[in-house]
């Protein structure tokens, strides 16, 4: 397999500290980590016995490398890899991969502020597979971004994966990092979500579906987050629009939940959008968000890309060769310097109009980004 985006970022990071590799399960973390150099010798798996009982020990491989998988499951992990690290001989390199975000999951532990960089892993995408055809672009959106079920070509295979991944996200990544009961309700609600992608989340909705009280939900959600099951985006907001503050979208890392084509397309290009502002966020410190807009009016537009709170980038997602949205054109009038876009999954046109608004097939525009 070729070698993945973050790759000689990780290499250049081990130089000076120590490197904390999140993102969701299966997305590739251990394949890169035991691609680098004498990753192989110095892997240790958390989830493996004799693993554990070495990490525990400190009886480390003698290796230049050592890579911990998983060991955020352990509640006293920061206090062990401060250790580790505190005494650590010259030249020595720790990197540490995880299904969950590992700047989170402290449990009161040692701070480890200073001593690591913070990288996130994403599923494959138009640029790092460097689809260029309409076919290639469709086999993405069919069978998603994760390794095994995209380069296992079986759409079949691929709605099997996704069960089994649902499932062992919930018994086995939360179930192993929360202190919750009712596992088997947080599933129905990851069962539930895809069908409410696109449209603001309302965790009252959820409430009467799910008979369970509003906080409960919320704590959820929050859960759902933080082991890179799904990502949630604020609304922008500015002076010159009447725009809606806290209604947020959420969004799954694995698009293929998602049934209805259209929504399942404006999935797959929040994953996309969320990857490259992670990667400028991790890789250049830059303070770039994602965000969608949508005012009291009900005009929406899709996605915002903002820097350093000001808007960079409206992007608007269509299934086919539509005419541009009036709420892109609204957006657009109102902010006149900056890029605006409408990308089609299906669509072959490729145009400007007057007022400075790009239309063309989302592969191309995706191919842009990481």
């Amino acid at each position: 397999m070729q070698d993945r985006y973050l790759s000689a970022q990780i290499q250049e990071d081990l130089d000076r500290k120590m490197v904390f590799l999140g993102g969701p399960r299966q997305v590739g973390k251990t394949t890169l980590s035991k691609s680098l150099a004498h990753a192989k010798s110095g892997y240790l798996n958390w989830d493996v016995p004799k693993d554990r009982e070495k990490i525990l020990k400190g009886e480390l491989p003698n290796s230049q490398l050592w890579v911990f998988d998983e060991i955020h499951k352990f509640r006293k992990w920061r206090n062990l890899l401060k250790g580790f690290q505190d005494s650590k001989e010259d030249g020595q390199k720790i990197l540490i991969t995880g299904s969950a975000k590992l700047d989170y999951y402290r449990f009161g532990g040692e701070s480890l502020q200073g001593r690591y960089h913070y990288l996130r892993l994403h599923p494959l995408s138009v640029a790092e597979l460097q689809i260029s055809t309409p076919e290639d672009f469709k086999h993405l959106l069919q069978l998603g971004g994760f390794p095994e079920p995209f380069f296992g070509s079986s759409e079949v295979q691929a709605k099997r994966w996704s069960r089994d991944y649902r499932s062992r996200l919930i018994q086995e990544d939360i179930g192993s990092l929360e202190r919750l009961q009712d596992l088997g309700s947080l599933e129905l609600l990851l069962m539930r979500l895809p069908d409410l992608v696109g449209s603001p989340l309302s965790i009252n909705a959820l409430r009467e579906d799910l008979q369970k009280d509003h906080k409960t939900l919320s704590n959820w959600l929050t859960i759902l987050e933080r082991v890179y099951g799904i990502f949630r985006l604020p609304p922008f907001g500015a002076p010159k629009i009447r725009a809606v503050k806290k209604e947020q979208k959420h969004y799954h890392f694995d698009w293929t939940l998602v049934r209805e084509p259209s929504l399942r397309f404006e999935n797959l290009v929040a994953c996309h959008l969320l990857k490259w502002t992670h990667f400028l966020q991790d890789t250049q410190g830059r303070d770039v968000e994602l965000r969608y807009f949508r005012d009291t009016d009900r005009r929406e537009v899709d996605f915002v890309l903002t820097e350093d709170g000001q808007p960079i980038s409206f992007i608007e997602c269509k299934w086919k060769d539509d005419g541009i949205s009036p709420a892109l054109n609204y957006l657009k009038e109102r902010f006149k310097k900056v890029d605006a876009w409408q990308i089609s999954a299906t669509g072959l046109k490729d145009y400007k109009t007057p007022s400075g608004i790009r239309a063309m097939p989302a592969r191309l525009f995706l191919k842009g980004l990481i």
